[in-house]
Protein backbone atom coordinates (compact mmCIF):
# COMPACT_ATOMS: atom_id res chain seq x y z
CA UNK A 1 0.00 0.00 0.00
CA UNK A 2 2.93 1.99 0.41
CA UNK A 3 3.75 2.54 -2.97
CA UNK A 4 0.12 2.97 -4.46
CA UNK A 5 0.33 6.70 -2.39
CA UNK A 6 3.78 7.82 -4.38
CA UNK A 7 2.13 6.84 -7.98
CA UNK A 8 -0.83 8.43 -6.91
CA UNK A 9 0.95 11.51 -5.92
CA UNK A 10 3.26 11.05 -9.00
CA UNK A 11 -0.15 10.69 -11.67
CA UNK A 12 -1.48 14.03 -10.10
CA UNK A 13 1.57 16.06 -10.97
CA UNK A 14 1.87 14.66 -14.17
CA UNK A 15 -2.00 14.94 -14.94
CA UNK A 16 -1.62 18.65 -13.46
CA UNK A 17 1.45 19.16 -15.64
CA UNK A 18 -0.35 18.34 -18.90
CA UNK A 19 -2.99 19.97 -17.53
CA UNK A 20 -1.14 23.30 -17.42
CA UNK A 21 1.39 22.77 -20.65
CA UNK A 22 -2.12 22.70 -22.75
CA UNK A 23 -3.83 25.51 -21.36
CA UNK A 24 -0.17 27.57 -21.66
CA UNK A 25 -0.25 26.25 -25.68
CA UNK A 26 -3.59 27.75 -26.11
CA UNK A 27 -3.11 30.52 -24.77
CA UNK A 28 -0.17 31.08 -26.57
CA UNK A 29 -2.03 29.84 -30.01
CA UNK A 30 -4.50 32.31 -29.29
CA UNK A 31 -1.94 35.14 -28.87
CA UNK A 32 -0.16 34.47 -31.87
CA UNK A 33 -3.68 34.31 -34.11
CA UNK A 34 -4.61 38.17 -32.45
CA UNK A 35 -1.16 39.35 -33.50
CA UNK A 36 -0.96 37.94 -36.81
CA UNK A 37 -4.71 39.46 -37.76
CA UNK A 38 -4.32 43.13 -36.16
CA UNK A 39 -0.95 43.61 -37.97
CA UNK A 40 -2.39 42.19 -41.22
CA UNK A 41 -5.18 45.04 -40.94
CA UNK A 42 -2.49 47.88 -40.32
CA UNK A 43 -0.89 46.48 -43.84
CA UNK A 44 -3.42 46.15 -45.69
CA UNK A 45 -5.18 49.52 -44.45
CA UNK A 46 -6.19 50.94 -48.38
CA UNK A 47 -5.22 55.01 -49.70
CA UNK A 48 -7.86 56.96 -49.50
CA UNK A 49 -9.24 57.70 -52.91
CA UNK A 50 -8.61 61.13 -54.57
CA UNK A 51 -12.43 61.98 -53.71
CA UNK A 52 -11.52 61.21 -50.31
CA UNK A 53 -8.01 63.31 -50.70
CA UNK A 54 -9.82 66.39 -51.65
CA UNK A 55 -12.71 66.30 -49.49
CA UNK A 56 -10.34 66.67 -46.47
CA UNK A 57 -7.65 69.28 -47.88
CA UNK A 58 -7.86 72.94 -47.51
CA UNK A 59 -6.41 75.18 -50.42
CA UNK A 60 -4.57 78.13 -49.27
CA UNK A 61 -4.50 80.69 -51.92
CA UNK A 62 -1.77 82.36 -53.68
CA UNK A 63 0.17 84.43 -51.32
CA UNK A 64 3.09 86.77 -51.85
CA UNK A 65 5.93 87.47 -49.04
CA UNK A 66 9.47 88.25 -49.27
CA UNK A 67 12.37 85.65 -48.69
CA UNK A 68 15.34 86.36 -46.19
CA UNK A 69 17.24 86.95 -49.50
CA UNK A 70 15.27 90.05 -50.55
CA UNK A 71 13.74 88.11 -53.22
CA UNK A 72 10.03 87.74 -53.68
CA UNK A 73 7.86 84.61 -53.62
CA UNK A 74 4.58 83.70 -54.76
CA UNK A 75 3.66 80.29 -53.40
CA UNK A 76 0.20 78.53 -52.89
CA UNK A 77 -0.07 75.00 -51.01
CA UNK A 78 -2.88 72.24 -50.60
CA UNK A 79 -3.27 70.45 -47.11
CA UNK A 80 -4.58 67.48 -46.64
CA UNK A 81 -5.77 66.32 -43.21
CA UNK A 82 -6.58 63.20 -41.80
CA UNK A 83 -10.48 63.38 -41.40
CA UNK A 84 -13.75 65.64 -42.62
CA UNK A 85 -13.06 67.26 -39.20
CA UNK A 86 -9.56 67.93 -39.40
CA UNK A 87 -10.18 69.86 -42.28
CA UNK A 88 -12.96 72.13 -40.96
CA UNK A 89 -10.42 72.80 -38.12
CA UNK A 90 -7.57 73.83 -40.97
CA UNK A 91 -10.11 75.77 -42.57
CA UNK A 92 -10.93 77.63 -39.27
CA UNK A 93 -7.27 78.08 -38.50
CA UNK A 94 -5.69 78.86 -42.28
CA UNK A 95 -4.83 82.64 -40.55
CA UNK A 96 -2.79 80.19 -38.14
CA UNK A 97 -1.45 78.73 -41.15
CA UNK A 98 -0.56 81.69 -43.45
CA UNK A 99 1.09 83.32 -40.72
CA UNK A 100 3.44 80.12 -40.19
CA UNK A 101 4.35 79.83 -43.94
CA UNK A 102 5.48 83.32 -43.83
CA UNK A 103 7.40 82.83 -41.03
CA UNK A 104 9.02 80.00 -42.21
CA UNK A 105 9.26 81.85 -45.80
CA UNK A 106 10.65 84.64 -44.34
CA UNK A 107 13.87 82.93 -42.92
CA UNK A 108 14.59 81.73 -46.09
CA UNK A 109 16.69 81.86 -48.80
CA UNK A 110 15.91 81.34 -52.72
CA UNK A 111 18.68 79.02 -52.78
CA UNK A 112 16.93 77.35 -49.91
CA UNK A 113 13.87 76.67 -52.15
CA UNK A 114 15.94 75.20 -54.77
CA UNK A 115 15.64 71.79 -56.37
CA UNK A 116 13.10 68.75 -54.76
CA UNK A 117 14.98 68.45 -51.46
CA UNK A 118 14.40 72.41 -50.66
CA UNK A 119 10.87 72.21 -51.61
CA UNK A 120 10.46 69.19 -49.49
CA UNK A 121 12.46 70.76 -46.56
CA UNK A 122 9.74 73.67 -46.68
CA UNK A 123 6.58 71.09 -46.77
CA UNK A 124 8.06 68.85 -44.09
CA UNK A 125 8.31 71.52 -41.85
CA UNK A 126 4.90 73.58 -42.39
CA UNK A 127 3.76 69.78 -41.62
CA UNK A 128 4.97 69.79 -38.42
CA UNK A 129 4.19 73.13 -37.48
CA UNK A 130 0.57 72.80 -38.42
CA UNK A 131 0.25 69.30 -36.49
CA UNK A 132 1.45 71.70 -33.91
CA UNK A 133 -1.64 73.83 -33.76
CA UNK A 134 -3.95 71.20 -35.06
CA UNK A 135 -6.62 69.47 -31.73
CA UNK A 136 -9.28 67.19 -33.90
CA UNK A 137 -6.88 65.69 -36.52
CA UNK A 138 -3.53 66.06 -38.24
CA UNK A 139 -1.88 67.07 -41.39
CA UNK A 140 -0.58 64.40 -43.45
CA UNK A 141 0.88 66.23 -46.45
CA UNK A 142 1.39 69.48 -47.66
CA UNK A 143 1.14 70.53 -51.28
CA UNK A 144 2.86 73.10 -53.11
CA UNK A 145 0.38 74.28 -56.07
CA UNK A 146 1.99 77.01 -57.36
CA UNK A 147 5.22 78.40 -56.76
CA UNK A 148 7.23 81.57 -58.55
CA UNK A 149 10.28 83.31 -57.02
CA UNK A 150 10.95 86.89 -58.21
Amino acid sequence: METEAPKKSKNKMLTIMVVLLTVILLVGTVAIVIILKSSKGETTAKEPSIDEVIESSVDIPEMTTNLASNDYIRISFKIQTDSKEAMEEMTKRDFQAKNLIIQQLSEMKSEDLKGKEGKERLTDQLRMEFNNIMQDGKVLEVYITSYIIQ
